[in-house]
């Protein structure tokens, strides 16, 4: 579900912890001393509003990035001007860095790219946002000023674009995804008719965004709570096919989605990707390409096939046997797409203790190692690996049971035949 939205939104912040501290008063008082207005802006007061975590603070202010600059040192801070083409400023104060951006309006638009101006119209600058909920300020007091109706939009819990979607749109088309995005995290009821109207009607500017842009969007998305929700959505108006270009299945991440709930685990959004989409080994490859993923990332990728299924019919050696192979991340995260594939509450709880084993069962060590074959005179070479793989073999089929004792007494019986 997405967040607890208060019954009624407060209209001030005062007195809220990350308001108080000394580091955000340091830099809010400084630009007050040189005669600027400055507030808190966009997620981090949509953030507190709902009584969410506040990581990193943004600041918008009537300062020029001169001015910033200039407030700052005159107050002792660090200002370095990380983008002052368009007006950011960032300001460090006892070691924490603030992003401190003038107020802008859009004169002309190229794709995600403007020209701006700078401006000290506070409406003007809500104006060039992308959704209203993100159109939040909070001044120094912690009073809440809402241009354009973010909060009912909050209370409601609707996404709603500023102004002309379309134009949104247009300016950025990365704000498709953040659209659907903002819905699986925020969002409790219907999706925004007109938003949806114009994703789709501007869904051809998907093509223009750079793969590393549409993964991390992507993966946020898929980390939100209503990620199914908003996925099927996108899967029915021909998104999902668009940006990954496989068919999608939306029920097993549903249930993926659900279970996460039910067991209130961290959503592994690499795992959810995978049951969207990856049934083979070319899925995996296709998408590693299409999205520019890590090889980490890659290498989290799981394959979603039949076979899988396959682990929960072993019987407790062999169950011990498949967790040594895989090792014991990659075990529970196939025990979690086991039970999300699972058809009845008895197959899940089964995947559920097959899971468990990598916690319960500590998973040994191979006792041997190279130096156990030099020291019986085998010269080095590739005989030396394959007597090792011949021994392990043989300790994984006797469950583990031979101790090193055991295993080096059958390693120096073998050597001997090898001379």
């Amino acid at each position: 579900m997405p967040p607890a939205v208060p019954a009624t939104i407060p209209t001030s912040l005062a007195g809220a912890p990350w308001l108080e501290r000394p580091e955000t008063r340091a830099v809010l008082s400084a630009l007050a001393a040189a005669g600027h207005e400055a507030r808190i802006v966009g997620g981090t007061v949509r953030n507190a509003l709902l009584g969410e975590p506040v990581t990193d603070i943004d600041i918008a202010t009537t300062a020029t990035p001169d001015e910033t600059m200039a407030a700052a040192r005159a107050a002792g801070l660090d200002a370095i001007p990380t983008g002052v083409s368009h007006g950011t400023v960032t300001v460090v104060a006892h070691h924490v860095p603030f992003e401190v951006t003038t107020l802008r309006e859009d004169v002309e638009t190229f794709g995600r790219h403007a020209r701006v101006a700078f401006t000290a119209d506070w409406a003007a600058d809500a104006r060039r946002r992308d959704f209203t909920i993100n159109a939040l300020y909070c001044d120094a007091n912690g009073t809440i000023s809402d241009p354009l109706g973010g909060l009912a939009d909050l209370a409601a819990r609707r996404v709603r674009f500023i102004g002309d979607a379309r134009e949104r749109i247009r300016e950025d088309a990365l704000r498709i995804l953040r659209f659907f995005r903002f819905h699986a995290r925020y969002s409790a009821e219907a999706i925004d008719a007109e938003g949806l109207a114009a994703c789709a009607a501007e869904r051809h500017l998907l093509a223009k965004l750079s793969a590393e842009r549409v993964r991390a969007e992507l993966l946020k998305l898929l980390e939100a709570p209503g990620a199914a929700r908003a996925i099927a959505v996108m899967a029915a108006y021909g998104f999902i096919v668009e940006i990954l270009g496989r068919a999608p299945r939306i029920g097993l991440l549903a249930r993926l989605v659900a279970l996460d709930a039910d067991h209130r685990r961290v959503p592994d959004p690499l795992l959810r990707l995978s049951v969207l989409a990856v049934a083979v080994e070319e899925d995996r490859d296709h998408l590693a390409q299409r999205l520019r993923l890590s090889r980490e990332e890659a290498r989290d990728l799981l394959v979603i096939d039949p076979r899988l299924m396959a682990h929960i019919d072993l019987d407790a050696a062999g169950r011990r046997r498949a967790l040594y192979a895989v090792g014991p991340e990659r075990w529970r995260r196939m025990a979690i797409v086991g039970a999300a594939s699972a058809e009845t509450p008895d197959e899940i709880a089964a995947w559920d203790t097959l899971g468990a084993l990598a916690e319960t069962w500590e998973i040994p060590k191979f006792p041997l190692a190279g130096r156990d074959v030099l020291a019986l005179g085998l010269a080095p070479g590739p005989r030396i690996g394959a007597l090792l793989a011949e021994i392990e073999a043989e300790w994984i089929a006797g469950d583990f049971a031979a101790d090193a004792a055991a295993l080096k007494a059958r390693l120096a019986s073998r050597a001997r035949e090898s001379h």
